[in-house]
């Protein structure tokens, strides 16, 4: 098998998984389990994910998703000058089992919802708050920070965008 290095750690490369829509309801366990496992189930609900698109990462054996992201028509914050008049597509609760983390599926998974913004919501920038832990992450990913620094509890979060 092939081996990746990203920032000197030994990464595996991209295994292949089968990306598809779901509903919100099959994001809320991996949400809960990854994001906010101390916090009850009820905190990963967003009042909109009715509204959503909901994308789910699974693997050719897998029955359930390993990774998940939800995606919202939202314009960017004012705190932005940058595309700030652009239809705008917003991504949240984006979870990968970490069992699979460093696998690619996450990689592939932000790529197939930058796709989706464009083609299929007519979105021409995407940004999300990203836990200031995995900014270098989104960076990598073409994804720049904007706005001031802000907390969610005791997590320190950034916001981030990119052109599509």
């Amino acid at each position: 098998m092939q081996t990746l290095r990203e920032h000197g750690s030994p990464k595996t490369a991209m295994v292949d998984i089968d990306i598809r829509k779901i509903s919100a309801d099959d994001t809320v366990a991996l949400r809960h389990s990854v994001l906010w496992p101390d916090h009850p189930v009820s905190h990963v609900l967003l009042p909109e994910d009715a509204s959503g698109y909901h994308y789910g990462a699974f693997l050719p054996t897998s029955a359930s998703p390993v990774a998940v992201i939800s995606v919202f028509i939202d314009p960017l914050p004012s705190a932005s000058t940058e595309a700030s008049s652009s239809r705008a597509a917003r991504f949240r609760k984006f979870a990968c089992d970490p069992t699979h983390q460093g696998r690619g599926i996450g990689s592939q998974l932000l790529q197939h919802v930058f796709e989706a913004a464009t083609k299929d919501l007519g979105c021409s920038v995407i940004w999300c708050d990203a836990r200031l832990s995995a900014s270098a992450w989104y960076e990598r990913r073409g994804m720049q920070r904007f706005g001031e620094r802000f907390f969610k509890g005791d997590i320190e979060y950034v916001r981030m965008m990119r052109a599509l």
